[in-house]
Parts: C-alpha cells; sequence; structure tokens
C-alpha cells in the first residue's frame, strides 16, 4: 500500500515538472522556487524523522538531510538576494508541497521499524524524483550563470543523498 502511494506520489511531482517543460521553459524566478520547495520539503521530513526515528542510521541519515538541505537552500536564497530576484511560486512548487503534505501524514500514522522503512523509501523515490528534475528541466531551463551553478552543485550532492538513502533502504527491509 505505501510503495503505491509513493509512487503516486513520485509520479505526480514528474508529471507536474513535465507539464511546465511541455508547456514552456520555466523561468529563472520559477526554477529558485521549485529548487528552494524541493529542499524545504527534505529538510521538514528529515525532521519529522529526527522526532519519530529511534534508529540510530535513520537518525544520522535525516541529521545530514537536513543541514544539507538548508545549507543548499540558504545559499539559494542568498543569490536569490544578490541577484533581486523574487521566487516565483507555479504549479510545480504547489504540486511538490501538497505531494509532501500528504506524504507526510502517512508517515506521522507509522511508528519504529514501519516508519523508517517507509521514510528511508520515500527519500529514495524523493530523491531520484528531485535528481531526475534538475539534471534534465531546472539546469538546462535555468537561464542565469549562478543559479545554474547552484543547482548543478546541488545536484551532485543530492545524487550522494540518494546513494546514501539506497544504502540504507538496503539494510532497514
Amino acid at each position: 500500500m505505501l510503495k503505491r502511494i509513493l509512487g503516486a506520489t513520485l509520479m505526480a511531482a514528474s508529471l507536474g515538472t513535465a507539464s511546465i517543460a511541455a508547456d514552456a521553459k520555466p523561468t529563472d524566478p520559477q526554477i529558485a522556487h521549485i529548487a528552494y520547495t524541493a529542499g524545504q520539503i527534505d529538510v521538514t521530513a528529515a525532521e519529522q524523522a529526527l522526532k519519530k526515528s529511534k534508529n540510530a542510521e535513520v537518525i544520522a541519515f535525516a541529521k545530514t538531510m537536513e543541514r544539507d538541505h538548508k545549507a543548499v537552500n540558504d545559499q539559494a536564497l542568498a543569490l536569490v538576494k544578490m541577484l533581486k530576484v523574487t521566487p516565483e511560486d507555479n504549479p510545480v512548487s504547489q504540486s511538490l508541497s501538497t505531494q509532501a503534505a500528504k506524504e507526510l501524514t502517512t508517515l506521522e500514522a507509522l511508528d519504529g521499524a514501519a516508519f523508517d522503512k517507509a521514510y528511508v523509501e520515500n527519500e529514495v523515490a524523493y530523491h531520484k524524483s528531485v535528481n531526475d528534475a534538475l539534471a534534465n528541466i531546472l539546469i538546462p531551463s535555468a537561464g542565469n550563470k549562478e543559479l545554474k551553478s547552484l543547482l548543478e552543485t546541488g545536484l551532485t550532492l543530492f545524487k550522494e543523498h540518494q546513494m546514501h538513502a539506497e544504502h540504507l533502504a538496503s539494510k532497514t527491509k
């Protein structure tokens, strides 16, 4: 059941991203909002894991997600301030937020090993989706060199997150 929910979440996020690509290339202010929203979603999920999990490896992973995504979001905020760009809310950001809220509610109902497994599986799926969107839509669409560079740096880090989550998922089965 949970895998179907995760799949639906991933599909909705991917379809939302694909629809913006099909209609028009996202603008830099939209890209900034999407990237920040995606990072904040992972910070919130990590905070939930830190409150609920008793598994030392899951807690360490969640601390890494919280630290790294906050750092990237801080860099993004500094960049948009320097560039005098206002991030623009858009359907992709809204879809990501809606799906994340549903996933947090689902995870909140779980405890112990069931929570740990679901949280880590969600992190794998989420990072796959975000990394795909970064590589195939957001980075190629970014017009500003500094924004593109920040997204590329984020992608490198988030690929490491995905590998870490996959490794942890193999241990929490």
